[in-house]
């Protein structure tokens, strides 16, 4: 990791990242683009302003230290790991070499369990603008994102103030699930992928897609391959019989630079 402290910013050379393609992609829900080249967003209870500088060479991540750099920061960034490899090994399939020069600078999230899980059960039926400030009012509810623990009293009724609709019994399921230990999720992140699949959506409301964004973006589970309406025409166009063999294990990585291609080069499917 190339960084160095500049007063009280932090700033670093990372290749592979584009905070556009990153940070709006409809992985998570709390960045905000506030400048160009800006966001503002937050990682449970840690907020963060990062921009980029010198043709996007540089980001200046503000107001932030050397510590929560190494400790909080490049694993969310997933700074440590080699994208320029998964674009090498996945551009041995001609249309995922398309999408990953389309979008070279998309990496995955490392999100908390939890608010992974909950921001995609919020997220079903629904558009981005509406999900955002659906987790923006729990947030300034519990003055951060709460834990399964701090929403242990939550009831349908006593969340209407989300306007979540029918996502708000969802989310008091998964709370109570999660309380009980019917759910661990701690050891949903080591079960086998099926397994953790069929466990998630032991929760109301928690269906294919929700569990496999859950996994990709909360458990960092990179063979989880959610399917939206996009993903599913990429496969009936290019992957009727599935995905290409330079793909296991990082399925979900590969869906992401198909899912950013397709849905916005204007590419006609």
């Amino acid at each position: 990791m190339d960084y160095k402290v500049d007063g009280n910013d932090i700033l670093l050379r990372q290749k592979d990242l584009s905070l556009d393609e990153t940070l709006d992609c409809g992985q998570a829900f709390r960045w905000e683009k506030t400048a160009e080249n800006t966001y503002s967003g937050a990682f449970l209870n840690r907020k963060l302003t990062i921009s980029c500088e010198n043709d996007c060479d540089i980001f200046r991540l503000h107001d932030t230290s050397e510590e929560d750099l190494i400790n909080v920061w490049a694993d969310y960034f997933d700074l440590d790991t080699d994208y320029s490899e998964y674009k090498r090994r996945l551009s041995e399939d001609e249309t995922l070499a398309k999408a990953c020069k389309y979008a070279g600078g998309i990496r995955i999230l490392r999100q908390d369990k939890w608010e992974a899980l909950s921001s995609f059960i919020i997220s079903q039926n629904n558009n981005i603008p509406r999900i955002k400030g659906i987790i923006s009012r729990l947030c300034e509810h519990y003055g951060g994102y709460p834990s399964p623990d701090d929403m242990k009293d939550e009831t349908e009724e006593s969340l209407a103030f989300l306007r979540a609709g029918f996502r708000a019994k969802y989310l008091v399921d998964a709370v109570a699930k999660i309380g009980s230990g019917e759910i661990d999720l701690e050891a949903v992140a080591k079960m086998d992928i099926d397994e953790a699949r069929k466990t998630l959506q032991t929760i109301k409301g928690v269906g294919p897609k929700v569990a496999e964004c859950a996994l990709l973006f909360g458990f960092y589970r990179t063979e989880a391959f959610p399917k939206d309406v996009w993903v599913k025409r990429v496969m009936a166009k290019w992957y009727p019989d599935g995905l290409p063999e330079c793909t296991k294990g990082i399925e979900g990585i590969a869906q992401q630079y198909l899912f950013h291609y397709i849905r916005t080069s204007g590419i006609e499917v």
